[in-house]
């Protein structure tokens, strides 16, 4: 019962995200707003929502473990599972504007994120962090949109989105926030009485079970991309997901849900997600000049990320 329950608020939370994107794109073409900033700042975020609407119902229940488990477990999953997988697929390249642009800025908000866990506790000081964090780096993907990357691929993404009248687009935006709002805490709800049954913590449940399925969007699009030669847009894809999921998410528990932390949420959990970061970092620079992942790099990024899941289980069941 409650894992179809859990199933099911996965399709309704991903359901609703896009035609939250939809709604929100419609609204703000009608309302005249640059169809530029509308992609990399609105289709951004949405993309984010399935995250940014289980973690804000996680904290406002008192349940801010949850929500820390499925940023950090997010990040965790989208190098080690998703990367790992597409590259078993199809290797992938780094593109020099990814590795100039985009990694330093991954590695910084990383490392913010670890500066905010090593007191072992998250407050709203935090949180005010990570969202001003996310103000500059919305301001820097918008200041450079003329030549970016990512204004490409938004606004590709725009060009899926059907013109509304003003009345349908706030329509499906409402009616879409509602059944975000009712899905999210659906997949709460299953997830905490989930863990409750079997005598786990919820922090488990999200850096597994709540992060896997948050981050099955993420290996969709990357497998696809990567399977149309797109390898930037792939690895990009992973990347930009990482940044949003410190930024926009993880400031979620720190505002709302304010609370001392286990310290293996800093030294396990944390620590993992910024060794698989490093990795990542490493493998783009490339040795005699390949910068790639390739399917060695593909099977070990998969290999940990297994590992990491059996050791939580075992922790678990022995504890």
């Amino acid at each position: 019962m409650l894992c179809a329950a859990i199933l099911v608020g996965f399709f309704v939370l991903f359901k609703s995200a896009d035609q939250f994107v939809v709604g929100s794109v419609a609204t703000a073409k009608n309302l005249a707003i640059s169809p530029m900033i509308i992609g990399l700042t609105i289709v951004a975020l949405g993309t984010s929502a399935p995250e940014i609407f289980v973690a804000m119902t996680a904290a406002l229940q008192g349940e801010p473990e949850l929500a820390i488990g499925n940023a950090i477990g997010s990040n965790i999953a989208n190098i080690g599972m998703v990367l790992g997988i597409t590259t078993l697929v199809v290797p992938l390249r780094f593109k020099p504007d990814i590795l100039k642009k985009d990694f330093p800025i991954l590695i910084f908000v990383t490392l913010c994120c670890g500066i905010t866990l090593i007191d072992y506790k998250i407050n709203i000081w935090d949180g005010l962090l990570l969202l001003a964090g996310l103000a500059i780096f919305l301001y820097r993907i918008v200041a450079g949109q003329n030549t970016s990357e990512e204004a490409c691929v938004e606004l590709e993404e725009l060009d899926e989105i059907p013109d509304m009248t003003s009345t349908r687009a706030i329509v499906t935006l409402l009616v879409s926030l509602v059944f975000l709002l009712t899905s999210s805490q659906l997949l709460v709800w299953s997830a905490i009485n989930l863990a409750q049954n079997f005598g786990i913590s919820e922090l488990i449940i999200g850096l597994t079970v709540i992060a896997v399925g948050t981050s099955l969007p993420e290996l969709v699009v990357s497998l696809t991309s990567s399977l149309r030669g797109q390898s930037d847009l792939a690895i990009g894809n992973i990347v930009g997901s990482n940044i949003f999921n410190i930024l926009a998410v993880f400031s979620i528990p720190c505002l709302l849900g304010p609370t001392e932390i286990d310290p293996s949420i800093l030294w396990r959990d944390y620590a993992l997600m910024l060794l698989l970061t490093v990795a990542l970092v490493v493998v783009s620079l490339g040795i005699r000049g390949e910068r790639k992942v390739n399917r060695i790099h593909g099977s070990l990024l998969l290999a940990v990320w297994l590992g990491y899941v059996i050791t939580l289980y075992n922790t678990t069941i022995y504890n």
